[in-house]
């Protein structure tokens, strides 16, 4: 056995703190899709039952599993922690928090004859287990350093399509609102022409949950080209939306269904991710930000008044 090996069976190797247990099922769920197939049954294996597998040696989890050791210590680095001793004691935490307080017995699955109610309690569940992964998995350094960019843009360009473009029109809403240059760019023909206009110092972000949107990833690569900071807020941080972004935020991939389509789920962690990157911005620039978001409600005060009977005719 190699001394990297065993390093990292022991999880002596170094590196950043390994993720909270909370976030073990978080981050399984949002990089499956870019996992080998061994490596998905090993992640599906200790997402599944935390306690049975927090029990086993790395060679009981690679026998259970069908895998090799190797590929046991090759999906614990890839879920964040430096080794298989660490994961055994996320997976050991994870299923005493179960014990503890176990998730609601609910599914996402929403059938053809479910009373209302039941769509209701579901989607709420789902929902809310959708901000959480995505609040769990969001890497916080790669945040910052777009808000401290955004916060000094000279100019910020966003793309998005679909429902993506929803959000996009929302983020630059709000950006505007306290004093930001901020344009949603849907047509995917303006987009390019206007990132062709970008320079260093400007921002451009790239809203796609599958990650491989062409329409998005077009303008996304002029504006790289260009010299601008890029972001890309995706749910498929190996996409190819993320060879022409600086920075990459990650949002929920929850799963779909036939009367649930994937762009509910990926609206609902798409805007956690622009809320808190707008927040961020906000603070930063709290001496000019104040006022302009001030200013934006007294204009539009009175079209919030109830109107006379001699004014609504």
């Amino acid at each position: 056995m190699t001394q990297d090996l065993k390093e990292s069976f022991s999880g002596t190797t170094s590196g950043a703190a390994p993720p909270a247990p909370a976030a073990l099922a978080a981050k399984v769920r949002t990089l499956a899709p870019s996992m080998t197939r061994s490596m998905q049954l090993v992640a599906e294996a200790v997402a599944g039952d935390p306690a049975g597998c927090a029990a086993l040696t790395v060679t009981g989890l690679a026998e259970l599993t069908g895998t090799s050791e190797a590929t046991v210590v090759r999906t614990a680095r890839l879920l964040g922690y430096p080794g298989y001793r660490d994961l055994r004691l996320a997976l050991a935490g994870l299923a005493a928090q179960q014990q503890s307080g176990r998730a609601p017995a609910v599914t996402a699955d929403i059938a053809v004859d479910d009373p209302i109610a039941d769509v209701v309690a579901k989607l709420a569940y789902d929902e809310q287990q959708t901000l959480s992964d995505t609040a769990a998995a969001l890497d916080t350094v790669q945040l910052g350093a777009v808000v401290s960019a955004a916060a000094v843009a000279r100019r910020i360009d966003i793309y998005g399509v679909g429902a993506s473009s929803l959000v996009g029109m929302d983020l630059a809403q709000k950006l505007l609102r306290i004093g930001l240059i901020a344009h949603a760019h849907t047509d995917p023909h303006l987009a390019v022409t206007n990132a062709v206009q970008l320079r260093p110092g400007d921002v451009a972000i790239a809203i796609t949950h599958s990650g491989s949107t062409g329409d998005v990833i077009e303008p996304l690569r002029v504006a790289f080209d260009r010299g601008a900071t890029t972001v890309a807020i995706t749910g498929r941080p190996d996409g190819p939306v993320s060879q022409y972004a600086d920075h990459v935020l990650t949002t929920s991939t929850a799963r779909e269904s036939e009367l649930r389509p994937a762009a509910m789920s990926s609206r609902t962690s798409q805007l956690l991710v622009v809320d808190c990157l707008f927040i961020g911005v906000a603070q930063r620039t709290y001496e000019t930000a104040a006022p302009a978001l001030s200013a934006s409600y007294e204009a539009l005060a009175h079209r919030h008044s109830p109107r006379s009977p001699r004014n609504a005719r």
